[in-house]
């Protein structure tokens, strides 16, 4: 495999870089807006029950666990010298038809708009893999590169990226809050695949040359790439750390269907006062991705992950406190614990992965960035799947319905027991303080 580095002017291939990333991430963070409509679609429209909706979510979600496929194709095949923002492109191009075909046809099905959603999926989970493996393959830089360059390669570029995904979703939030009652469905579907179809003709108007990335030139195709990772995975730091992340949500049984229904159908919590929490979240997020950029990249992972761990646990407890109502009777009013806790404790299960995703950026090798970090988002889909399911069985097991939420509290007891087990484990997260230490003796 020969790999030569093809660079542009320093500042306009940051720039160039930034606008194609930025917009990329931006508009998958405003996947929110048309997700959060169909989930109003499917209570209210369909009438399905909470485990149904649940059910439907994570189904949904099936695409993404074949990831490693698309960052595999990726790498090793080019289509016109480009190998990134082609996928990239052709994401986008599904998602828009998806989103327009539903919005145009009006599906009345579930199999139907089930159908529309995997495809919407698919093109979501090709764009995202070409999104990461570009992010990857900045924070392996050489040494030689700018300053700037550097920097991103240290972190800035994934900060950068995960902010502007939360400002997506504070923006595809605020809109879903605002939207829903005063525009039909449809509407919002179409707005949505027109926004889709933009961001698809700006991407075919960029050259990959222009994000001055390195181009590798791979004579063996898909098997090399598959042997590259297979390699890279055997290695125990990489395989660890990506065990101990996607078991870590994985044993978290998802109580996501559940809460919505309990929410909207039991407290009749206002459709805007959801829309301002998730906003709340993702403004939350968008914080998050300065603060780690500014003051935590040094933090040894393992104790930053760790932490964000037990953090989520305690969030648990306090949906205990809230759904028993001891918040109620201390003048807290629900809508305000749904808009600031609850939006913060939705979002909080994502903060593991941008300290993650910088430390694999910094343990891939180089040539195998895009299938590395499409494996890694893989199995957190895979493990978000299984959480969803486990979440369905733990409802049903503690009597949990539409109507009745009485064993609530104690469904969500387990959750957070189970959410403080891989702790136990975090051992297995890689500690990359003594590589750190080692590149600077060097």
């Amino acid at each position: 495999m020969v790999v030569e580095t093809r660079r542009s002017g320093g500042g306009g291939t940051e720039l160039v870089r930034k606008v194609v990333l930025g917009l990329g991430y931006w508009v998958q963070g405003l996947r929110c807006f048309p997700w959060m409509a169909v989930n109003f679609f499917l209570k209210d429209g369909l009438n399905v029950d909470p485990s149904t909706l649940q059910i439907l979510q994570n189904l949904a979600n099936l695409p993404m666990v074949a990831k490693p496929l698309y960052g595999v194709v990726s790498d090793a095949f080019y289509i016109r010298g480009q190998h990134r923002l082609p996928y990239i492109a052709l994401g986008a191009f599904l998602q828009a038809v998806s989103w327009l075909a539903i919005a145009i046809l009006s599906p009345s099905s579930i199999t139907i708009i089930s159908i529309y959603l995997l495809l919407s999926n698919l093109g979501a989970s090709i764009a995202e893999v070409a999104n990461d493996a570009i992010v990857a393959e900045v924070g392996k830089q050489p040494a030689s590169s700018s300053k700037k360059t550097r920097s991103s390669s240290s972190g800035d570029l994934p900060s950068f990226v995960w902010m502007a995904s939360s400002a997506g979703g504070v923006l595809g939030n605020l809109l879903v809050g605002v939207a829903i009652g005063r525009l039909s469905l449809q509407t919002m579907f179409l707005f949505f695949g027109l926004l889709l179809a933009a961001q698809f003709l700006v991407t075919i108007s960029v050259h990959e040359s222009a994000l001055g990335l390195p181009k590798t030139v791979t004579k063996a195709g898909i098997r090399k790439q598959l042997s590259d990772l297979s390699s890279a995975l055997k290695r125990p730091e990489m395989a660890h750390s990506i065990i101990w992340l996607a078991a870590s949500y994985a044993v978290i049984p998802a109580l996501t269907g559940t809460m919505f229904f309990y929410q909207t159908q039991y407290l009749k919590i206002d459709t805007s006062v959801l829309g301002i929490s998730k906003v709340f979240g993702q403004a939350t997020m968008l914080l998050w991705g300065m603060v780690y950029n500014r003051h935590l990249k040094s933090v040894p992972p393992r104790k930053l992950i760790s932490a964000i761990q037990a953090m989520m646990a305690l969030f648990m407890v306090s949906d205990i406190l809230f759904v028993k109502g001891v918040y109620k009777q201390m003048g807290v009013p629900d809508s305000l614990y749904v808009v600031i806790l609850s939006g913060v404790m939705e979002v909080l299960f994502f903060f593991k992965i941008l300290p993650f995703s910088v430390l694999m950026a910094q343990l891939c090798p180089p040539g195998c960035e895009g299938s590395l970090m499409a494996f890694v988002m893989s199995a957190l889909a895979l493990a978000f799947i299984i959480s969803g399911f486990l979440g369905v069985v733990l409802a049903s097991s503690v009597g949990v319905t539409g109507d009745d939420f009485s064993g609530l509290p104690w469904g969500l007891a387990i959750q957070a027991v189970c959410t403080l087990l891989p702790l136990f484990r975090s051992s297995w997260i890689h500690d990359d303080t003594r590589s750190k230490a080692g590149s600077k003796e060097e």
